[in-house]
């Protein structure tokens, strides 16, 4: 019973998609909520993408530094930018970022567009002859689509920074040698395999955002029972296309 269920969800999901990415190419365009979910999934989005690749990249970078130190020997762990830098923005950023937007946005799209659902106002917009993909799901993919790479990068940023101020400012290593290392290793397909991977999370987080919210019932229950399940399987689907991504894109060009 639960494989079918699943079968069948895959098949509402891959549905709701086709007709998301028909809709990118249709008209009318529905610009206002498209500059509002811009604002909502990476403005607002800032703290907790700031915090968490600040100490993302202070915490890789302890243990970074404690491995080099502890197993390699004093002296060699200047030579630990490299993979700080490449850890961050090829894996760990682009997941903790996806991680994070998909249980502040995800959920919120679940919970708002349930609302919705559950009050009829879904059915309004059919019967008034508008698409509630289109105008619904179709703004807030597109926005999280374009947003979640710009975020990565951000974190990118944030946390590599984080990474040099741990082991130059407080541990003391030496800051010409990590630097130099840091810019040798570090090649920009290393920064766009993050990126790409977060462009893929943003489109899974708004369809399962808005397919759960599309399918909420039951009233203030069933709109909390979307709204979690709208941020577990979010976070699942992005651990898992992570390997695939991983797999797929190549190690350099």
């Amino acid at each position: 019973m639960r494989l079918s269920a699943f079968f069948v969800g895959l098949g509402e999901v891959a549905s709701l998609a086709a007709r998301t990415f028909r809709g990118f190419f249709g008209r009318p365009w529905e610009r206002r909520n498209f500059l509002q979910q811009l604002d909502e999934i990476g403005v607002r989005s800032l703290p907790v993408v700031s915090l968490t690749a600040a100490f993302g990249g202070l915490v890789f970078a302890l243990q970074t530094y404690a491995g080099f130190h502890y197993y390699v020997g004093q002296g060699s762990e200047a030579y630990g930018g490299p993979i700080i830098s490449l850890g961050l923005a090829k894996e760990l950023i682009p997941i903790l970022v996806g991680l994070m937007v998909a249980g502040r946005v995800g959920s919120a799209m679940a919970a708002e567009i349930g609302t919705m659902k559950i009050t009829e106002q879904v059915d309004a917009l059919f019967s008034l002859g508008a698409d509630p993909v289109r105008f619904l799901v179709v703004p807030r993919t597109a926005a999280a689509f374009l947003m979640l790479p710009c975020l990565t990068f951000f974190g990118d940023i944030i946390g590599i920074v984080c990474g040099h101020f741990y082991n130059v400012v407080l541990m003391g290593v030496n800051g010409t040698v990590y630097l130099r290392n840091t810019l040798m290793y570090l090649e920009l397909w290393d920064v766009m395999t993050g990126v790409i991977k977060a462009a893929v999370f943003g489109v899974i987080i708004a369809i399962l955002g808005c397919w759960q919210g599309l399918k909420a019932e039951g009233g203030a229950e069933g709109v909390g029972r979307a709204t979690t399940r709208s941020a577990v399987i979010s976070s699942i689907s992005i651990l898992i296309c992570n390997f695939f991504l991983s797999k797929i894109l190549p190690g350099n060009l």
